[in-house]
């Protein structure tokens, strides 16, 4: 009897132990669960990431440094719902912004080359302006030195002495103005617009015949240049376009006397009756001819 007594206060010792077991193991049970349950959500929320990573079609290794090294989800919600905002407030995606950016590079490649030939043809230009302008520059030296110098024999041959020349108004020449300075004999040297009119008349013979001299042509016509002069300068006037005649023909146009006596040809203009003109051509030489057999 004491041995039953002694097994059955083992067996409920037992059964105690077993019962205060189950019961400080049910909360670990039920964490257990709740443990196979998160892993289940954190798997199944893992495949949908990986998922939605493989139709954004994002690189995983790009991503990985930006990850915090122990990131919490709620963390990455909220960097999640920020870039949402972000995404949200650029508005509705372009989806013809790639052919548009492509479209504007080409074009924009297109014209810088433009630019880069318009600069090229501005330094071209550049170059030949001033080329042209160091040769003009040359070239307008030396017909201004030529016409001077010209200008300043052929005054005194006109005018019976004195002296005139070319000045120019400013240091460069493509740009300066020229004036005509002229002293006639016995007088001041002066500007020609105090001259006289057959003074300034006279002027301007010297110095267009001066610029005639730069190239001369084979003929020149002038009209009435003796028209202001008096006797003594319309000789002088007519002794030098009979110097010049000998390498240009002059065909001049005169009611001076003096200028007539050295033409070799005289052509008129008579009108003997009321509205009928009559030309009138002397050859001076043949006249002359004529005239001297008749004198004897």
């Amino acid at each position: 009897r004491d041995a039953l007594a002694e097994a059955a206060a083992a067996l409920k010792q037992v059964e105690e132990l077993r019962l205060r077991t189950e019961h400080e193991a049910a909360p670990i049970r039920a964490r257990v669960a709740e443990l196979r349950l998160a892993l289940q959500a954190a798997e199944l929320a893992v495949a949908q990431f990986e998922e939605r990573l493989v139709e954004a079609r994002a690189d995983e290794a790009a991503l990985a440094p930006l990850l915090a090294a122990d990131p919490r989800e709620s963390t990455l919600q909220r960097e999640v719902a920020r870039l949402a905002r972000e995404i949200a407030e650029l508005g509705a995606v372009n989806l013809a912004a790639l052919d548009e950016l492509a479209t504007a590079s080409e074009r924009k490649g297109y014209l810088d080359a433009q630019t880069e030939d318009l600069l090229q043809a501005i330094d071209t230009l550049e170059d030949a302006i001033r080329r042209i302008d160091r040769e003009t520059r040359e070239q307008l030296q030396d017909t201004y030195n030529t016409v001077n110098r010209q200008f300043a024999a052929l005054f005194p041959q006109l005018f019976g002495g004195g002296r005139a020349e070319l000045v120019l108004t400013g240091e460069e020449i493509l740009d300066a103005g020229i004036q005509i300075v002229a002293q006639p004999p016995g007088k001041k040297n002066a500007s020609i617009h105090l001259l006289s009119g057959g003074e300034k008349a006279l002027t301007a013979i010297a110095l267009v015949f001066s610029m005639f001299q730069l190239n001369p042509a084979p003929f020149c016509m002038l009209d009435e240049v003796d028209a202001p002069l008096d006797d003594t300068n319309t000789e002088r006037y007519a002794n030098m376009v009979k110097r010049m005649s000998a390498q240009t023909q002059f065909i001049f146009i005169s009611h001076s006397k003096i200028t007539m006596e050295f033409a070799q040809q005289l052509v008129g203009v008579t009108m003997q009756e009321q509205g009928v003109s009559r030309v009138v051509e002397v050859d001076i030489e043949e006249a002359l001819r004529l005239a001297d057999p008749a004198a004897a």
